[in-house]
């Protein structure tokens, strides 16, 4: 998975124009602040700059296996707008645009040098500079996106960002403990209906699961343990440098929840851990509507050990049906 061309080469002559030891400094701070889950605050030419080189590509990545997910489940057609809130430099927009091509979108960042940025790839869609946090409301969209900024925040807005969605609300975080804890919180809160709008407006109205659980009953995992996927992105030139990596791909982890106001149809499974494949045999770990369960899969069952010798992380699972999940590259780290 890799960015479209056009963005890759914006950013590289943005990169290009940076000083490498800034650069590389600039990146070093990305990388702690993401790993400790703290808010991303960006400030100079060189910091947007490694920003755009070392996560951008991570956050197309998944944000465009979440959403091919989401277009699996509704329908291409079934989403005429996108509301990307925190849309930081517009990588999960970009990942909707080309995958709901007829959808218009609207992106919500209080960071200008990232709007800016997101302006280049995206100057058709509309642009509102705000702070997600302070909003009171958002404007009504089909499709609701919040990736990789809800996490950033003290108070996530999650209320108002379900009552803007007419069809779906996706929120992507960090494939962590901490990310999914967010997500957890989130998923149990909408389908048991209990975030509350502000007074006078009634309860919320109850949510559906849409993906990745195969049921809406309660999360059966428990610490410590946490429900992720992983993402393979292509590093590009100066991504590589930036990371002193040899290997010319990296596994962006990330979990995520992606919910609808109507009933959808569910999977009766999901792979949920690295597929094992060993001599005329399959193991895979699921969850399922039923809760957690291994499946071993043999030669003698003939069709059933065809499809799981191509399932993969990630994946729906429907008994021995081919897996219909998640798009290629869509692999554990």
């Amino acid at each position: 998975m890799q960015l479209p061309e056009r963005v890759r080469r914006a950013i590289e002559e943005r990169a290009d124009a940076v000083g490498f030891t800034e650069l590389k400094r600039a990146a070093a701070g990305i990388s702690e602040a993401y790993r400790g889950g703290g808010a991303l605050r960006l400030a100079g030419e060189q910091r947007t700059a490694a920003y755009l080189a070392v996560r951008m590509p991570a956050t197309y990545a998944a944000a465009y296996a979440v959403l091919r997910e989401v277009r699996g489940r509704l329908g291409a057609r079934a989403i005429e707008s996108v509301l990307d809130a925190g849309a930081g430099a517009g990588a999960a927009s970009l990942a909707a645009r080309e995958l709901f091509p007829a959808a218009s979108i609207t992106m919500v960042e209080r960071d200008a040098a990232l709007a800016a940025a997101a302006r280049e790839w995206l100057p058709d869609a509309q642009y509102v500079a705000a702070d997600i946090e302070r909003m009171d409301r958002f404007p009504t969209h089909d499709l609701v996106l919040a990736a990789y900024a809800l996490g950033e925040t003290e108070r996530p807005p999650v209320a108002r960002l379900w009552d803007a969605a007419r069809v779906a609300l996706v929120v992507i975080e960090p494939g962590s403990a901490r990310g999914f804890a967010l997500v957890r919180q989130i998923r149990d809160s909408l389908l048991g209906a209990g975030w509350q709008a502000k007074a006078p407006a009634p309860q919320m109205a109850l949510a559906h699961m849409l993906a990745p659980c195969p049921h809406e009953s309660a999360c059966p995992l428990a610490a410590p343990e946490w429900c992720h996927f992983a993402a393979r992105v292509e590093r590009s030139r100066i991504h590589r440098r930036l990371k002193d990596a040899d290997l010319n791909y990296e596994d962006e982890k990330f979990s995520y929840v992606a919910l609808a106001r109507e009933p959808a149809e569910l999977p009766a499974a999901r792979i949920i851990r690295r597929v094992r494949q060993r001599p005329g045999l399959i193991e895979l770990e699921l969850c399922g509507r039923a809760g957690l369960r291994s499946e071993r899969v043999t030669r003698s069952a003939r069709e059933t050990f065809r499809a799981a010798r191509h399932a993969a992380w990630g994946d729906a699972w429907d008994c021995g049906a081919k897996p219909s999940g998640l798009p290629p590259g869509f692999r554990p780290a």
